[in-house]
């Protein structure tokens, strides 16, 4: 028997879950402070969770609930995401010891916060991988927590954007940081791809492209399906603050959802992923533009594509933790559209 399907596949299903450690979990773990769990534990030592969170399956009374999906099968060129997440959770510690620059305060301040562990998938059946992940979501969505998800490759975005769409009833405006427009035409409904999904996700009425835009793109289309494209030299010419003011510009006060494909940097800040592309961001240009996104009505988030096994100094890493920090910010104290 194959020992992936039938009775045999049930079975060890069902001891996987019954030994989870996250199902002992108890409400009172998501409420303490990562000093609270170990107040002897120095920063690099320790459980390496995002932010030092608890790791918890229990969602009760949760604000934003990190998780990982490590998938990297959806790749066009490196492969490598799939630890991805574990990267971004272990460059993500040092950040839990002082209050984040530049707000002054730790997250936890004003959200409560755990990291829900990594979305399961049958990495060997990848025609489920898709509905996997979107039931992985909808089981946190369903408890009125949001998301901010840590990649894996950008295809993870389709499934998340499905759960997220079921949720809240609309079409949803998407701010997307990235090299790539990840528009190409794509016909196949079960295909797995990182630069196709939004294409499928506007054709199926996810997004919003009138309420859309890309930042940092420097590979071309001949079909940006009418979302509004800030292209790297666009950004470099114009600056920051422009920046803003057209995201701010095009997405007004619908829902959005935000997701950052690490290869929006030039590969000098993150050499760390699977299809570098020259002339990008900078790590403080990225930055900036997300830290002034305070007051967009944020649904859900991701940041996709750290590929570790091509970083240097853990810099891709390091910058991925420091914009998924900024971007669980711009989550606090925002009321559900």
């Amino acid at each position: 028997m194959n020992r992936f399907t039938g009775t045999l596949h049930t079975e060890i299903m069902t001891s996987a879950l019954q030994k989870d450690p996250f199902a002992t979990d108890s409400a009172q773990a998501t409420n303490r402070s990562p000093q609270q769990q170990d107040p002897a534990s120095p920063t690099y030592a320790g459980p390496l969770s995002f932010l030092r969170r608890p790791y918890s399956r229990d969602l009760t009374g949760v604000d934003v609930a990190i998780s990982g999906v490590p998938l990297d099968l959806a790749t066009t060129y490196r492969p490598g995401a799939r630890l991805g997440p574990a990267a971004v959770r272990a460059a993500s510690v040092q950040l839990a010891e002082l209050g984040i620059y530049p707000w002054g305060l730790a997250p936890l301040d004003a959200l409560n916060v755990i990291d829900y562990g990594d979305c399961w998938f049958d990495a060997h059946r990848p025609w489920t991988i898709r509905d996997a992940i979107a039931a992985h979501a909808r089981t946190i969505l369903a408890s009125e927590a949001k998301m901010l998800t840590l990649g894996g490759d950008h295809y993870i975005t389709y499934p998340l954007l499905i759960a997220h769409v079921e949720r809240f009833g609309r079409p949803l405006g998407l701010i997307h940081f990235d090299a790539h427009c990840d528009t190409w035409p794509d016909e196949h409904a079960d295909s797995l791809n990182h630069g196709t999904m939004f294409y499928k996700a506007i054709r199926e009425g996810l997004i919003d492209p009138a309420r859309s835009v890309q930042v940092g793109i420097r590979t071309w289309n001949s079909d940006f399906m009418g979302v509004r494209v800030l292209d790297a030299p666009w950004v470099h010419r114009h600056g920051t603050a422009a920046v803003v003011d057209r995201i701010f510009e095009v997405v007004g006060d619908a829902p959005v959802y935000l997701t950052f494909d690490i290869d929006c940097l030039d590969p000098a800040f993150a050499p760390g992923t699977g299809t570098p592309v020259a002339g990008g961001l900078s790590s403080a240009q990225a930055l900036e533009i997300v830290r002034e996104l305070d007051g967009i009505q944020l649904v859900g988030a991701d940041v996709v594509e750290v590929a570790p096994s091509y970083d240097q100094s853990d810099v891709t890493a390091l910058a991925a933790a420091h914009l998924a920090a900024d971007i669980l910010f711009l989550m606090r104290k925002q009321p559900h559209p």
